[in-house]
């Protein structure tokens, strides 16, 4: 006898499992169908991405383009020496850009850096020739008889400054010249390791220097009027050339008072400027610092330049002269030579010395 009962749930798991396979066909069958409007969707999704994409990159670019355009009006503004507004408080902290610094950087690393060394160099190399062509500038004789010419204050104070505007000129000169002259010979450590220490001495000894300015300088000042004799010593060279003799002149010739007035108002120009670059903090414009430093390196080169043409005269270019700087007494015939209105007038009223002869005059 046949179950029916197991025919029964045979059939029902054929007709469950008809089904199941139906239902899959049907669900691949749909899928395959719109599949491709699936990837259509899809497409037109990425495309409306993209062009979102774009237009928001365009965007973006307009307002880099436009930041851009900002950024240079701004600088523009700036460049001008407009002000602007910054949190720091102080002098000038609203203007961002002071123009004239370019200005100041051309000046100081151009013209004045090229001839600063290109006017020393002439001057030191005419020097040389007057030397070989001219010579030192002999006494005509000796007569043994001393003038007192320079107190011991006088000499005192000469020496002082002389000695610190050397040391300042060549610390000044080579920081002002070391990137074009000292680094190509020594290098950049050993310059830099130099100027670290040049720069404080300088700095320092220049307050000293200014006071022994100003007590070797103020005394002279009525020595050195100029006189009407003054002007023949002009013409005629001085009596170094041109010319047989030497000119008339005073306690201070000519061209000493030349150097004398030049070197009063190029001290004051260098110490003013000085006292602008060593005090920073006092509130001064970037402009007067500029100001300063172009002033204090340009009468600091003329001046120097100038010191060299007094240092050769004073020495090698005159014989009697360092000596009198030295123990400050000069031969008889060396006063009459060079100075003769000053020796004229020591003979009559034996001012500021005593003309002794250097050995006893047997009596008659």
């Amino acid at each position: 006898m046949v179950d029916q009962t197991n025919t029964v749930d045979a059939r029902s798991r054929r007709r469950r499992t008809g089904r199941r396979i139906l239902w899959t066909l049907l669900f691949v069958a749909v899928g395959a169908v719109s599949l491709p409007f699936t990837g259509l969707w899809l497409a037109e999704q990425s495309f409306a991405q993209e062009e979102q994409q774009a237009q928001s990159e365009g965007i973006r670019d307009q307002g880099n383009v436009e930041a851009a355009e900002d950024r240079r009006k701004f600088w523009k503004e700036a460049r001008r020496g407009n002000a602007g507004y910054t949190a720091v408080q102080g002098q000038e902290t609203d203007v961002l850009i002071q123009s004239g610094g370019q200005l100041w950087r051309e000046m100081r690393g151009g013209w004045i850096i090229a001839y600063s060394g290109w006017i020393l160099l002439a001057i030191i190399v005419a020097i040389v020739i007057f030397q070989l062509l001219v010579g030192t500038a002999k006494l005509e004789s000796r007569s043994g008889v001393r003038i007192t010419r320079w107190t011991l204050f006088e000499r005192v104070m000469h020496w002082y400054v002389a000695v610190l505007f050397i040391i300042l000129a060549i610390t000044g000169l080579s920081v002002l010249l070391g990137r074009e002259l000292l680094i190509p010979l020594v290098g950049k450590e050993a310059f830099a390791a130099y100027a670290a220490v040049a720069r404080p001495i300088h700095d320092y000894l220049a307050l000293f220097f200014t006071v022994g300015l100003v007590l070797l300088i103020v005394p002279w000042i009525g020595q050195n009027i100029p006189r009407s004799y003054d002007w023949t010593w002009f013409r005629r060279g001085g009596g170094y050339v041109g010319s047989k003799g030497h000119p008339p002149a005073g306690f201070v010739n000519a061209g000493e008072k030349i150097w004398y007035w030049l070197l009063f108002f190029g001290s004051i120009a260098l110490i003013i400027s000085g006292v602008f670059l060593l005090f920073p903090n006092f509130g001064w414009t970037r402009e007067t610092m500029q100001l300063s430093n172009i002033v204090h390196a340009v009468s600091g080169v003329l001046l120097t330049g100038f010191a060299l043409g007094h240092i050769y005269l004073g020495t090698l270019g005159n014989e009697g002269s360092f000596e009198g700087m030295w123990t400050g007494e000069v031969d008889a015939d060396w006063a009459r030579q060079h100075h003769s209105v000053w020796y004229e007038e020591v003979k009559e009223h034996g001012d500021r010395s005593n003309v002794r002869p250097t050995q006893t005059t047997p009596a008659h």
